[in-house]
């Protein structure tokens, strides 16, 4: 759409938009939706401006006009219906960023004003019972329909409030279904399925947005049906199915006044009085890490958790420097905690295109010489010598409690 045409959209909506609130504003009752699309639909076809939008566009406003006056999310109701939006990111009133089937690309809606955008934020922190403001300005919490949201107040996001949106799926992506995405192969599926089952403790790296939580739940539901289960999560976002004895626990923030923070660190400690079999973390950021590490030393076999890293050994630098954030251990010592610990490394990434995948999977089969020791085992090939480009190949046996192989 070029500029004039743009120009005239942004004109058409707001004028309308003021008429619609007007008008409900002095209704002697309170109007319907189908009366509410009626009043706009009449006066686009009465306005002058409606000449110069093309028919669709012309529908795009009226969606655009009925939302803003009747939806709660305002402009980005449509985006949040689509099934296929897996993300939405708002950079100030003007800039709004969709993840659709795993592209990322700029939508085509707008806010009226800061002010409008401010309004969606504060109904957002109203339904989760939390207030963002000056004095409290950034708001991380998750939805009623598990949604995880998180916004900035405009005192602190420099071009306007910035809102960030990630929604999961009602149902939960399952193995098989990312064996048919192409994330994973059979084979390697049904290797780390076996581990699983046979109690290793596995961790999950990958970068932002790269499926870590996704593939952590498909994981979990392999889990032996009589076990008990501990749960620990920032933002409560796994969907375990087939466990009976599930504890899911949430970490909460502080509120107004700087009190009744409840953290990861905290929730672990208390999940070891609850005599789980396995606990699993949903992702560790920080400090929390010696009390991970030290569970999946201590009986806590089968484990699961997730962390952001470049790489396996990359995950590896990034847990030792959380562990010396909680305790200042010599490096000899939580290298061989973390050796000890952990079993298996997941690391996940984006191929080219966008699509998520399993990179790599590796055991931490040993301490040597000052370094943990990396057995890859799966790999995903990207050189042009080998035939299946880009396939995760099996490259190595397990070397640690061989059965799994």
């Amino acid at each position: 759409m070029n500029m004039k045409a743009e120009t005239a959209k942004r004109i058409l909506a707001s004028e309308i938009t003021e008429a619609v609130r007007e008008a409900v504003r002095h209704a002697a009752d309170e109007l319907t939706d189908g009366e509410v699309r009626d009043f706009i639909d009449k006066r686009i076809l009465a306005h002058p401006a409606r000449r110069t939008l093309m028919p669709a566009a012309l529908l795009g406003v009226a969606e655009t006009v009925f939302c803003r006056t009747r939806r709660e999310l305002s402009v980005l109701q449509p985006l949040a219906d689509d099934p296929d939006v897996t993300e939405i990111m708002v950079n100030g009133k003007d800039a709004v960023f969709i993840e659709q089937r795993g592209t990322l690309k700029r939508a085509d809606v707008f806010f009226e004003s800061t002010e409008e955008l401010e309004d969606v934020i504060r109904r957002i922190a109203a339904k989760v019972h939390r207030e963002v403001n000056e004095l409290s300005p950034i708001l991380d919490a998750r939805l009623l329909d598990g949604s995880r949201v998180n916004a900035v107040y405009k005192n602190i996001a420099l071009g306007g409030p910035a809102l960030t949106i990630r929604r999961f799926p009602k149902t939960a992506i399952t193995m098989d279904d990312l064996i048919a995405y192409g994330s994973i192969t059979r084979d390697a599926a049904d290797f780390l399925i076996r581990l699983v089952r046979a109690a290793y403790n596995i961790f999950i790296s990958g970068g932002t947005s790269s499926g870590k939580t996704t593939f952590l739940n498909a994981l979990s539901n392999f889990i032996p049906h009589d076990e008990r289960v501990v749960t620990i999560e920032d933002t409560a976002e796994l969907q375990i199915v087939g466990v009976e004895n599930l504890v899911p626990l949430e970490c909460r923030g502080a509120n107004v006044q700087g009190k009744g923070e409840v953290t990861v660190r905290q929730l672990i400690k208390s999940s070891l009085r609850m005599r789980p079999n396995r606990i699993i973390v949903g992702e560790v950021r920080g400090e929390e890490v010696l009390d991970m590490i030290q569970a999946m030393n201590t009986g806590h076999a089968g484990s699961l958790s997730t962390g952001h890293g470049n790489s396996p050994r990359g995950m590896l630098y990034r847990l030792e420097a959380m562990f010396l954030q909680a305790a200042d251990f010599p490096i000899d010592a939580i290298r061989r905690q973390i050796a000890e610990g952990i079993d298996i490394m997941v690391h996940l990434g984006r191929l080219p295109g966008g699509r998520r995948a399993v990179l790599e999977i590796a055991e931490l089969s040993d301490y040597r010489d000052g370094e943990i020791v990396l057995n890859t085992l799966f790999a995903r090939e990207q050189e042009a010598g080998f035939a299946k480009k880009g396939e995760l190949l099996r490259r190595e046996k397990l070397e640690i409690g061989g059965t799994a192989s």
